[in-house]
């Protein structure tokens, strides 16, 4: 008797991202800034910010419409292993701390104007369903990665396509990106590994808080699970042996919000590590992407490094949940309002410097 054909595995889709470089545009936008009331270069960070969202939204006049903050949560087996401070269900306790609007993505967001939606990639628990919560789950949790893989790939595509979608169902043009997952810190820190060639002494944290003990069982761990996987080396191999659900669909996020032009605004180390998976399937799409801070997670350093990334804040944060991401939010604002609205030294009848 011969056995049933097993179901094929989906193929791979990506979007096409545009690359961002246009000459022509860019010595515009540029004439522009520099011939605002201020002297050449005053407004530093902002004003690369600023050339950045004008060559996104192709505008020389770029107006941030609707943004929206997604926040993803997810589990991790390798959670079993004891890398991470807090018990594996804070992942769903926090979701519903989230949905009840008690959490600081909720607090930021209000202050802000980002309409959040939370997405259930993949957590261990089955929530009621309710406004504000978008049901996406791809298993009850990923597989623990020092053990088998994490995830398939027809997991890893179905969750890259689900964020795809969650994206083109979204109205505006910036997408901001959070996250929530016990042991997500672990994950994040072997994608940093692979597909940076980050050493683990560099990428693994104390995540949510271990103390030297637990820090170093989380490096023994991290070494079993990347020395098991040695063997994937394309991008897709990668992230589903060592990634995420809420890692994988903010890939696939990000992936579409570039090749619809929309401004993404990373949060840290674990949107950071979705960003680092989204690059490897893309390359282009870094160019639409805006880092919010410099995060206090030990391997967030390494990563904006070998990112080549300029993060806009420095303040010692390691909550994530999109928290970096929705602080950084006003200055993105600013940036395009300046381009935006800012008068010239000929519209103002300023006297420019002496020739």
């Amino acid at each position: 008797m011969s056995l049933p054909a097993p179901n094929p595995v989906p193929a791979l889709r990506l979007p096409t991202v545009a690359p961002l470089a246009d000459s022509a545009l860019e010595a515009r936008l540029q004439h522009l800034i520099d011939r605002k009331t201020k002297p050449t270069g005053a407004l530093g960070r902002i004003e690369r910010l600023a050339l950045q969202i004008g060559l996104i939204l192709r505008s020389e006049r770029p107006v941030l419409d609707a943004p929206q903050m997604l926040v993803f949560a997810a589990d991790h087996g390798i959670a079993a292993q004891g890398v991470s401070a807090y018990p594996q269900e804070v992942t769903w306790q926090m979701v519903e701390n989230m949905l009840a609007g008690g959490a600081a993505i909720n607090v930021f967001s209000r202050q802000m104007g980002l309409a959040l939606t939370l997405v259930d990639a993949g957590v261990a628990h089955d929530f009621a369903p309710r406004a504000g919560l978008v049901t996406r789950k791809i298993a009850h949790g990923t597989r623990d990665a020092s053990v088998e893989p994490a995830m398939t790939t027809d997991e890893c595509i179905r969750a890259l396509e689900a964020g795809r979608e969650l994206v083109r169902a979204l109205p505006g043009n910036a997408v901001l990106f959070g996250e929530m997952g016990i042991a997500n810190t672990s994950s994040a820190a072997l994608l940093l590994a692979k597909f940076a060639g980050v050493p683990l002494s560099a990428a693994v944290g104390r995540g949510t808080g271990l103390d030297d003990a637990g820090l170093a069982r989380k490096r023994e761990v991290l070494e079993r699970a990347l020395a098991r996987h040695a063997g994937a080396t394309e991008p897709l191999d990668v992230l589903a042996a060592l990634g995420g659900f809420e890692i994988a669909m903010m890939a696939g996020a990000m992936l579409q919000a570039a090749s619809e032009r929309r401004v993404v605004v990373v949060d840290g180390f674990i949107t950071g590590a979705a960003q680092l998976a989204a690059r490897a399937l893309a390359p282009q799409v870094h160019d639409y992407c805006v880092f919010s801070h410099l995060g206090a997670e030990h391997g967030h350093a390494a990563l904006i490094g070998a990112l080549k990334a300029e993060p806009l804040l420095a303040m010692g944060l390691r909550l994530g949940e999109g928290s970096g991401a929705a602080l950084a939010w006003p200055l993105v604002d600013a940036a395009a309002r300046m381009l935006a609205e800012m008068a010239s030294f000929e519209s103002a009848g300023v006297a420019d410097r002496d020739a």
